[in-house]
C-alpha cells in the first residue's frame, strides 16, 4: 500500500504561514512519501496555481492520491444543490488535470431539524448526477463518513447502494467512525468491498487534562486527533485486514490534532511504515 498525506494535516501550518498549494508539495516532498491528497478550498489562484502544480508533480516523487471536493449536498433548494454538484465535477475535472484516481466527497453537514432520513434523498439525487460526469471521465467518487449526518457505515452502504453506481466507492476515515460510535473495525467490514481510499487518522478521548476543546461526537464525548497508534483505532488491525481482503488502496495520513504538524506528520508517517511493516508502535 502507497502512502500519501493531506493537505488538511497542516491546515494550521497553511494558516499561518499562508503556504500555497504549491508550498506544501515541496514540503511533502521531504517527508518519504508516495503521494499527496490535496484539497479544493487551498488554491489561492487555481487558474495560475494548477499548471504550476501539475509540472511540479511530473518533476516529482509524488503522485495525487485523492483531490478533495468541499461539497454539502443537504440543502434545501434545487439551486443550491445544483451548486454544490457542479463543485464535484470540477473536482472531476481537477482531479484528471492531476493525475487522481479519486475524488473524496462529502455527503453533507447536519443542520437544525433535519435528519439523514429527510437528507437521504437529496444525496442520492446529487450523487448519482456527479456519478455520470464522473463515469465518463474514469473517475472514483469516494464518499467519505464524516460528520453526525452521514458517518455511520450502515448509512454510507446504503447510499453507495442506492446510487448504484461502481463510479461512487468509500473513503474509509478510521477516525470518525469513533465520532458517531460506530466501531471502525465493525465498519471495516460493512464497507471492504468499497474502500477506495483510506484516511488514516487515530483519535483519544478527551480527558480535563488536554485542556484543547477537540471535536464532538454523539452525546457528551469529546475526542482529540494524535498521531496513528496513539489513540484508540485499531489501526494495526484495519492494516492486517486490508492486506488480507488484497485492498490495495493509498493510507493517506490526516493528522488532526493539536501538536506542531510539521513534527507530528513527520512522527505518524515514522509510524505508518511501521505499521505497514508489521511492528508494534506501542
Amino acid at each position: 500500500m502507497k502512502v500519501s498525506v493531506s493537505m488538511y494535516s497542516f491546515h494550521s501550518v497553511i494558516q499561518k504561514e499562508k503556504w500555497s498549494v504549491l508550498d506544501f508539495c515541496g514540503h511533502a516532498e521531504t517527508l518519504n512519501l508516495d503521494g499527496v491528497e490535496l484539497l479544493d478550498f487551498y488554491w489561492k489562484n487555481k487558474e495560475k496555481e494548477l499548471p504550476e502544480v501539475v509540472d511540479y508533480l511530473k518533476g516529482s516523487s509524488l503522485a495525487v492520491s485523492c483531490y478533495d471536493a468541499s461539497n454539502d449536498f443537504v440543502k434545501e433548494t434545487f439551486e443550491e444543490r445544483q451548486s454544490e454538484i457542479q463543485k464535484v465535477k470540477d473536482a472531476v475535472d481537477t482531479a484528471k488535470q492531476l493525475g487522481a484516481p479519486c475524488v473524496r466527497t462529502f455527503c453533507g453537514d447536519l443542520k437544525p431539524g433535519m435528519n439523514y432520513s429527510v437528507a437521504k434523498d437529496w444525496i442520492i439525487s446529487s450523487l448519482k448526477e456527479c456519478a455520470k460526469y464522473a463515469e465518463s471521465d474514469g473517475v472514483v467518487l469516494a464518499i467519505e463518513n464524516h460528520g453526525l449526518l452521514a458517518g455511520k457505515s450502515e448509512q454510507v452502504k446504503e447510499i453507495l447502494g442506492e446510487v448504484g453506481s461502481s463510479a461512487v466507492k468509500s473513503t474509509f476515515d478510521t477516525g470518525n467512525f469513533l465520532l458517531v460510535e460506530d466501531d471502525p473495525l465493525s465498519a471495516y467490514e460493512n464497507l471492504k468491498a468499497d474502500i477506495a481510499h483510506v484516511h488514516f487518522k487515530d483519535f483519544k478521548k478527551r480527558t480535563e487534562a488536554d485542556g484543547v476543546k477537540g471535536f464532538k461526537g454523539l452525546g457528551e464525548t469529546y475526542w482529540i486527533g494524535v498521531i496513528p497508534g496513539d489513540g484508540e483505532v485499531k489501526l494495526s488491525e484495519i492494516i492486517s485486514n486490508l492486506k488480507r481482503d488484497q485492498v490495495n488502496t493509498w493510507l493517506s495520513l490526516e493528522y488532526e490534532g493539536y501538536d506542531d504538524p510539521k513534527v507530528a506528520v513527520r512522527d505518524s508517517v515514522d509510524r505508518i511504515k511501521k505499521l505497514l511493516a508489521g511492528q508494534e508502535v506501542k
